[in-house]
């Protein structure tokens, strides 16, 4: 009778284990996306696959950028185009959804005189954990850096 009961409890207590939501990892989730951005800073540096830089944005997302516009097939064929960033320090929502990371970035651009220019930017994005357990970038902002001193 006792093994009978002790057995009931085993599994019912691994049933409600099972069926209950995990507790949010903000550790581990934070790590995953800086991983997940940092590779999608990667491919973007290297602007040779659109489709696959684009995947890590949403459907909807919402891309702000100083002074340019949105194109990034355009942008990736332009003669000395090039983004680089850096994320830090994601803050999630409490339940894990949705997160926001500051980052910087350099983005270099045709200039005058046949040369190039590179801007320094700050920027925010916000990413959210889609049903397929995927970060995606929802809204991506960038502006100009405050000057350095003595700049």
């Amino acid at each position: 009778m006792h093994v009978s009961r002790y057995l009931f409890l085993i599994l019912l207590a691994l049933s409600l284990d099972c069926c209950s939501e995990r507790r949010f990892d903000s550790k581990t989730e934070g790590e995953k996306l800086l991983r997940r951005d940092a590779e999608w800073a990667d491919l973007a540096t290297a602007g040779k696959d659109v489709e696959k830089v684009v995947s890590y944005w949403t459907e909807d997302a919402v891309l702000l950028l100083p002074g340019q516009p949105v194109y990034v097939t355009e942008s990736f064929n332009t003669p000395g185009f090039k983004i680089h960033w850096v994320s830090q320090k994601p803050v999630f929502s409490p339940d894990g959804k949705f997160a926001y990371m500051q980052g910087t970035d350099e983005l270099t651009l045709p200039g005058p005189n046949g040369g190039t220019t590179t801007l320094h930017l700050r920027g925010i994005s916000v990413w959210r954990l889609d049903p397929d357990k995927q970060w995606r970038c929802v809204v991506d902002i960038s502006n100009a850096a405050p000057p350095t001193p003595g700049s």
